[in-house]
């Protein structure tokens, strides 16, 4: 099951959401820290996370600046925002500068345990009315893409197939079992993946494709 470090200072809400997460991924693990620089540490020690649920406002964290640490030392692993802001600014900065998901800790634990489910799936989770904001906004019929061609090209063949299921949702694990490779390599390919492409993480790289056909580029 899953490996997931929760990061938060408030030992009461820390426990609420390991409870979520109990009944909602039995015989997942769950890491906790409650300050900035043990999360650090812990992400670029552990290469087995496949969640971090981040406190915005946690000792060391200044803000969105403490995504944008935590972003640049470990870029495979996703962060989902945990915070009591609401602020849409806020909501959406955030996943600018790198976190796959935003959860308020009003959100009730059903919608909570859904909200996870989606991001441990591969998709970004913002809560309703911002989606609904940005879906008014944003709308393109089909998606196109906002990367360069040579962007692409620059990718091997394995990472241009690991980008492909990753436009598909699935996770680091599903990725490693449909192309028979070790977990280890489909994260060092989703690294170099977001570095080529100049992107935070996989749901910017995701965007920036847009609907490209990918057999245009495997044919190669």
């Amino acid at each position: 099951m899953y490996n997931i470090l929760i990061a938060d200072d408030h030992p009461l809400f820390r426990e609420a959401i390991c409870n979520v997460i109990r009944s909602g991924f039995p015989g997942c693990t769950i890491i906790e820290t409650a300050d900035l620089d043990s999360t650090l540490l812990l992400a670029t020690e552990q290469d087995n996370l496949d969640l971090i649920l981040l406190d915005l406002n946690m000792p060391g964290m200044s803000g969105l600046n403490g995504l944008m640490t935590l972003r640049n030392e470990a870029p495979t692993i996703p962060v989902v925002i945990v915070s009591a802001e609401q602020d849409k600014h806020i909501v959406l900065q955030a996943i600018t500068y790198g976190a796959v998901g935003f959860i308020t800790k009003s959100t009730p634990r059903e919608q909570m345990t859904e909200a996870i489910e989606q991001v441990l799936n591969g998709h970004v989770y913002l809560p309703a009315d911002i989606i609904r904001s940005e879906q008014s906004n944003t709308r393109r019929t089909p998606r196109e893409a906002t990367i360069a061609p040579e962007l692409l090209q620059a990718l091997t063949r394995k990472q241009l197939q690991v980008l492909e299921r990753m436009a598909k949702g699935e996770s680091n694990k599903q990725i490693a079992y449909n192309l028979d490779i070790a977990e280890t390599t489909v994260k060092a390919h989703v690294s170099a993946i977001l570095r080529k492409l100049n992107v935070h993480n996989r749901v910017q790289a995701i965007l920036s494709i847009g609907d490209i056909d990918f057999s245009t580029y495997l044919r190669r």
